[in-house]
């Protein structure tokens, strides 16, 4: 969806353009938690408590990932726009079939930032989940806290098992996260 969102600001001429783009990094200064009353009371209005979509909605797009693609699409020479749009491609194959391949090494990025900004969150699983088997791994390890005590080697066992997938998959795309901040950073090589 980000990605989606960066395209249209980027390379599509429609009226609003600019005040969806300054709307978005305007975004940047309201802090997420000053939206939860506003979240609770959408999500509750459609009966999205204690579901899966009720926890995600919410936390779906990102506007730092917006800006990201907006800017990296900027940077792209209008040359292969006008190549592809010269051999018939609507603005999704140009999306999906020209920008995207060049951005894989920022997408990649962009994924493992947001994974783990999502895996981690706290507040608004907490406020939007009651049921047990509802719960993300923060809130869980609050949970097992209450249930049973303080016991410390549970508490680091559950604190272990929280931060080893993020671990997995930073070592696993290593390489793609170097890469695309070195790209990000104008660094070649």
């Amino acid at each position: 969806m980000s990605a989606c969102a960066g395209y249209a600001i980027s390379q599509l001429r429609f009226p609003g353009r600019m005040a969806l783009w300054w709307t978005i990094l305007a975004s940047f200064m309201i802090p997420g938690t000053a939206l939860i009353v506003n979240h609770f009371i959408i999500i509750a209005g459609v009966k999205l408590l204690n579901t899966h979509l009720g926890v995600i909605l919410p936390l779906l797009v990102a506007p730092v990932t917006v800006i990201v693609y907006k800017q990296f699409f900027d940077g792209i020479p209008r040359d292969f726009r006008e190549a592809a749009v010269m051999d018939g491609a609507n603005e999704f194959q140009l999306l999906f079939r020209v920008y995207l391949p060049m951005n894989w090494g920022i997408t990649t990025a962009l994924a493992i930032i947001t994974f783990i900004g999502a895996w981690n969150q706290f507040l608004w699983p907490f406020l939007a989940t009651t049921e047990e088997r509802m719960f993300n791994i923060s809130v869980g390890i609050t949970q097992v806290y209450d249930a049973f005590g303080v016991k410390y080697a549970r508490d680091l066992a559950t604190a272990i098992l929280a931060g080893l997938p993020v671990a997995v998959v930073y070592l696993i795309f290593q390489r793609r996260v170097t890469q695309a901040i070195m790209l990000t950073a104008g660094i070649k090589g």
